[in-house]
């Protein structure tokens, strides 16, 4: 009796048959705890307030994004954003109703465990992986206890990962796009997404796809265009300057650098050259390299460039990837976007070759910096050192996923 009960113990945490099994233990064991974070720990409002208020300005028909601005400070999101709230302002009376909007958020963030639950089946991800993904306090909390717009945009990225590993590349396409007109943070994805479709459909169609995902922008945006220039300098401003206090990754250099044009330019130029990087040396190595997927590319636009399949592994970790080296540059990380990759860290973690004790250490460490408030520079280097460690990881370990070809 007790050999069967470890044997069926061993067969939930490893064999993939009852995947669906711990995953559904794991969301509804997760669904209850959110209630009685809801229940017993008090809400703290940030920008719940300032978007319900940029919403009565909205409805009551200011269009242009320079005049649309409350308590926190100006409109700095894109249309999707403003639709969703516009949605969420009717649902919980004018944003009075917190508890029905925690309820709200409560169901986003049980989807969202549910969606990486579905992703990481795609991806053959160990079924004990899944026992991390309650775990982060500072999650729970970003949706339920603070109500960010993150929490929206994180779920369409998932949701975009998942077509795009379903083969579902139009429908992937616009999820994405939705998330960017959420939040312009979504681009992180977008040098790994295109790799994607590059690999996947060839040149022509690759084109199709970045228009498809303008002209998305442009008609969910449509009612603020009559003002073009305010709303892509308040909706994308990729110019703006984050203040130093509440920075959570750049606590241990000083304000004056900080807040510097070069400091900015620097972080650019690290981001562009590791993802130029990535993409030259790693995730074009099982199709002969970067020139020869170029090359098949030119030569026959409308075909796949890829000479292996874009598999679902493959595709959550170069979309994941592409969005770690992003968070790695950002200019400033504020506490909310630790939601654009907290569910990411147990995949991420597996696509190194480290011991599982060490990928254990990077996501406690990981954790544990997100969680001090207000940041110190001890706090920031340790997420600098862990997230550039795992990225090291990816490079010397599986960046093109555990499923392909080494």
């Amino acid at each position: 009796m007790r050999t069967s009960v470890f044997e069926w113990i061993r067969l939930l945490l490893f064999d993939q048959r009852y995947f669906w099994i711990v995953a559904s233990l794991v969301v509804l064991g997760d669904a209850i705890l959110t209630q009685l974070i809801i229940r017993f720990v008090p809400y703290t409002e940030i920008d719940w307030e300032t978007y319900m208020v940029h919403i009565d300005l909205t409805l009551k028909g200011e269009r242009d994004y320079a005049n649309i601005t409350g308590p926190t400070g100006p409109l700095v999101y894109p249309a999707g954003h403003v639709h969703i709230h516009h949605l969420l302002h009717r649902i919980t009376d004018a944003g009075r109703n917190v508890v029905r909007a925690q309820q709200i958020y409560g169901g986003l963030y049980v989807l969202s465990v549910l969606l990486v639950c579905a992703i990481y089946k795609k991806a053959k991800v160990p079924n004990w992986t899944l026992l991390l993904l309650p775990l982060s306090k500072r999650l729970h909390s970003i949706f339920v206890l603070r109500l960010f717009n993150d929490c929206w945009s994180v779920i369409f990225l998932q949701a975009t990962i998942l077509a795009f590993q379903s083969d579902w590349n139009e429908v992937g396409v616009l999820l994405f796009s939705l998330a960017l007109s959420v939040k312009m943070s979504a681009i992180l994805y977008l040098p790994g997404l295109l790799v994607i479709l590059f690999k996947r459909h060839g040149s022509a169609r690759t084109i199709r796809h970045i228009l498809v995902m303008a002209l998305a922008q442009i008609f969910i945006a449509r009612s603020f265009l009559e003002n073009p220039t305010s709303y892509f300098q308040g909706a994308f401003d990729l110019s703006r300057v984050f203040l130093y206090k509440w920075t959570v990754n750049w606590r241990f250099v000083d304000e004056h650098t900080f807040l510097s044009s070069a400091w900015a330019k620097g972080l650019l130029l690290g981001h562009v050259t590791v993802l130029i990087t990535f993409g030259l040396f790693r995730w074009c190595r099982h199709d002969g390299g970067v020139a020869r997927v170029l090359m098949r590319g030119w030569r026959k636009p409308s075909l796949p460039t890829s000479l292996v399949p874009v598999d679902p592994d493959y595709i959550a970790t170069v979309l994941m990837t592409s969005n770690l080296i992003g968070i790695m540059f950002a200019r400033s990380l504020h506490y909310q976007f630790y939601s654009w990759y907290s569910q990411q860290l147990p995949f991420l973690t597996q696509r190194t070759k480290f011991p599982f004790i060490l990928q254990m250490a990077i996501m406690g460490a990981i954790e544990y910096a997100w969680n001090v408030y207000p940041s110190t520079p001890f706090s920031s280097g340790l997420l600098l050192a862990a997230n550039s460690l795992m990225l090291l990881g990816i490079w010397f370990g599986y960046p093109e996923g555990k499923m392909s070809r080494h």
